[in-house]
């Protein structure tokens, strides 16, 4: 039988990080799978706030503004990416904007101070200017987002994501990803069902196919994990 083809619900996440939120789909399985709680909610009833649905998945975050740094309309940025490295390269950024899509800023200059980056935005040059950028993020589109490792996947490209069991040439949906935890080993997808919650381990041996862009998860469970689910 097969999958037709729906739209997908934006991001549960209120910000996009483009580092620090991925995993890894491994290949071991934990010992023993964890039995899920029963009925709805959970992670999907959380009440965030509208920067995903403003923007849902075109952008993803790499710095935060905190404050003016300097008098020539600097601004120092927490990150929100892996390393300031990553700003050497960015010529072009976009940022957030409460009232309407973020706004394309050309960068001048960048530089690391203490763990943060410092940032001269063209055409912000003083610190008046500079302090109406407080708080605001720092915006990549996605399509520019960081290569990650085969088998290495964003939290936001697995959060609304289908999962549909495969066997023996059928399909049968199961539920649509609503959380992603993390146990420090192999991670679990928290998924939601029309019986409430299930619990799937993030491993290659259940997870047999990923596809981010159909936002599809194919497994092949074994049954005594969906009965645990039960």
């Amino acid at each position: 039988m097969g999958i037709a083809p729906r739209a997908v619900a934006p991001p549960l996440d209120p910000l996009l990080k483009e580092e620090g939120t991925r995993v890894r789909l491994l290949r071991r399985l934990p010992s023993s799978p964890r039995r899920g709680p029963r009925g709805g909610g959970g992670a999907a009833c959380r009440d965030w706030a509208n920067l995903a649905e403003a923007a849902p998945k075109r952008f993803l975050a790499v710095a935060r503004i905190v404050r003016p740094q300097g008098r020539r309309g600097e601004v120092l940025a927490e990150l929100l990416t892996g390393s300031s490295l990553r700003f050497q390269a960015l010529r072009q950024v976009f940022l957030e904007n409460a009232a309407k899509a973020p706004e394309p800023i050309k960068v001048e200059n960048v530089w690391s101070h203490k763990g943060r980056v410092v940032i001269k935005f063209l055409g912000v040059d003083s610190i008046a200017s500079a302090s109406g950028l407080k708080g605001r993020h720092v915006f990549i589109p996605t399509e520019e987002r960081m290569s990650l490792p085969p088998n290495h996947y964003f939290l936001w490209e697995l959060k609304g994501c289908r999962v549909v069991s495969e066997r023996q040439g059928r399909h049968v949906e199961v539920g649509t990803v609503t959380d992603i935890e993390p146990t420090g080993g192999v991670d679990v997808l928290h998924v939601a069902t029309s019986h409430g919650e299930v619990l799937i381990p993030l491993a290659q041996a259940i997870c047999t196919r990923i596809d981010p862009q159909m936002n599809m998860i194919f497994i092949a469970p074994p049954e005594i994990l969906l009965d645990l689910n039960a």
